[in-house]
């Protein structure tokens, strides 16, 4: 059934191309025609990961600790179904393992576990990739150390296969039915996350909701007008209040933002990491909107 879906799914969008008639090489894909569950089966091989819209969840396991700590109220894999493909997963290292933290608090979630979602997730639907920032959480161990810890994991006990681990980003052709590791820590191999040479990041994690609004929609504009890195976008900010309080606050702005006119026809904002994104109805469908669909072939 997923093969089929996939199929009508990449013939939908073909027909819908060709309807568009004479425009642009390229169109916004519609939210409808993407779902959320293989929403890249549509675009092609050589599309760039810096050149499309991945909606991402920030602190993606922190789900316990109370109303100032979680930062998310499902789990990693509804999260995949939803059409998340960044994931932003912290880890303690304590007895030889990664446990998933935010800050001091134990989101009841180890590394193991996040691995088997995402598995299990490409497994069913293996046109799609997962971008994950790997980030030590508090945690004093040397880069050595979280180097070593990692590796276990993926020789050990035998997650090397599923991961995408070079030093520059894939074509998404490259990525597909992998976790492509953004190296959050000096130790770990594979793309360093923040490099200036492949990312452009906004993370003002504490600027009050209405400020972080105009940083956010100026970001989009610059991934829109400077294209060439994968910028990254995050929708989140822990200022004042509990982060689904400022979720409620600012999901539905930039929501409104990347539906309307200013962005219409617009593809490539890159990757948007949210607090709450499901609260928030047709948030991530619309970011989904701002890919681009194949170009349209001539005979």
């Amino acid at each position: 059934m997923a093969l089929d879906r996939r199929t009508f799914l990449v013939g939908a969008l073909t027909a819908g191309t060709a309807i568009a008639g004479l425009g642009a090489a390229t169109a916004p894909a519609t939210a409808a025609a993407l779902g959320t569950r293989d929403w890249m089966a549509a675009l092609p091989d050589g599309t760039a990961l810096q050149r499309m819209t991945i909606p991402g969840t920030h602190d993606s396991g922190a789900l316990h600790g109370g109303l100032y700590v979680a930062c998310q109220n499902i789990g990693i894999g509804p999260q995949l179904e939803a059409g998340i493909r960044f994931l932003d997963v912290r880890c303690r290292v304590t007895g030889g393992s990664f446990a998933i933290h935010h800050g001091s608090f134990y989101q009841h979630l180890m590394f193991g576990d996040v691995l088997v979602s995402c598995a299990g997730f490409l497994a069913t639907h293996p046109t799609e990739t997962i971008l994950m920032r790997v980030k030590q959480e508090y945690s004093g161990e040397s880069d050595a150390t979280f180097r070593a810890v990692f590796d276990d994991y993926l020789d050990r006990r035998g997650w090397r296969g599923l991961f995408h681990i070079a030093s520059a980003l894939p074509a998404l052709g490259q990525a597909r039915g992998k976790v492509v590791l953004l190296a959050d820590n000096g130790g770990l191999p594979g793309i360093r996350y923040g490099d200036g040479t492949h990312f452009d990041i906004q993370d003002d994690w504490n600027a009050e909701p209405f400020a972080k609004r105009g940083k956010i929609e100026n970001h989009f504009r610059k991934a829109v007008q400077q294209p060439g890195k994968l910028f990254v976008n995050y929708v989140s900010t822990s200022a004042y209040m509990p982060p689904r309080w400022n979720a409620d606050r600012l999901n539905p702005q930039i929501h409104s933002f990347v539906a309307g006119a200013e962005m219409a026809g617009r593809t490539g904002l890159g990757v948007v990491p949210m607090d709450f994104p499901n609260t928030r109805g047709g948030f991530i469908e619309s970011l989904l909107a701002h890919n681009p669909l194949p170009a349209r072939k001539t005979v």
